[in-house]
């Protein structure tokens, strides 16, 4: 039996985040609770899970909703029945929800390719959200979720900092180490990033991390070079670095491994 969810302070209403318009919110709320009445397992991540945790107010232009890949299809075909339109985006990690212009997202592999389980759900927490008890996505989960959104036109590396910012205590830095596997380096750039934002707050982050991370850079720098061309840009934004896998002769890396931390499209998403 999965432990019972740890409990957060319920979000401020002047931290809440604001929908773009009445009409959204109004789809919003019959959203959670159709969410909460099918009893489908489910978290709230994106704007709302920064908000549950940082206080931050900014207005979404949609919700974020992450499940197990097994379960997609069951909230999908619940809110059919109901009416709703439907649509699958991609099917190896986004499906949509929607009523007129309002749409929530229905998530379940990470923008970085990780496929979203159990663990996610033991790891998760309890707010809420317009008035109704829902599970948000974990900080730690939350973090590793957002290192790797890196496009052209979205950079969610202040979300990053933010979440370290307020909720650096209620990390586990050995899991989210663990899920950066061999992608390590984009960890260490937003620690780094952190330091330079936040010269004052330099210790939330943990003295064994940074160590490690280091020491890695440099086991790292003592070794050649791949003698393969490749370009992970792709794992934070195929459409950007297209340009260097057609045209100047790098290889990326497997799409299909989750590790490696590869999305599969681009997120659309304000969360």
């Amino acid at each position: 039996m999965n432990p019972a969810p740890k409990v957060i302070p319920p979000l401020d209403a002047k931290a809440e985040p604001t929908p773009a318009s009445p009409e959204a919110e109004d789809f919003y709320r019959e959203a959670i609770s159709q969410l909460v009445a099918s009893a489908i397992p489910f978290m709230l991540a994106g704007t709302y899970a920064v908000s549950a945790y940082t206080g931050i107010r900014r207005q979404t232009k949609d919700i974020d909703i992450f499940c197990r890949a097994g379960d997609y299809p069951r909230i999908l075909s619940h809110f059919k029945k109901l009416g709703y339109r439907i649509s699958i985006e991609d099917d190896r990690w986004l499906g949509k929800v929607f009523k007129g212009r309002s749409f929530f997202d229905v998530v379940f592999a990470s923008s970085n390719g990780m496929p979203i389980d159990d663990g996610w759900f033991e790891h998760a927490r309890q707010t809420l959200v317009f008035g109704t008890p829902v599970l948000v996505v974990g900080p730690t989960e939350l973090v590793w979720s957002k290192c790797f959104i890196q496009t052209r036109y979205r950079y969610d590396g202040a979300d990053v900092a933010h979440v370290v910012l307020k909720a650096h205590d209620q990390i586990d830095w050995r899991r989210l180490l663990g899920y950066f596997g061999g992608h390590w380096e984009v960890l260490l750039s937003h620690i780094v990033n952190f330091r330079w934002i936040y010269p004052s707050e330099r210790n939330a982050i943990p003295d064994w991390l940074l160590d490690e991370l280091l020491e890695r850079l440099a086991a790292q720098r003592r070794q050649p070079p791949p003698a393969t061309k490749i370009c992970r840009g792709r794992a934070v934004s195929r459409t950007d670095y297209k340009v260097d896998v057609q045209e100047w002769g790098f290889q990326e890396v497997d799409r299909n491994s989750h590790r490696n931390g590869l999305a599969s499209s681009e997120p659309d998403s304000d969360g």
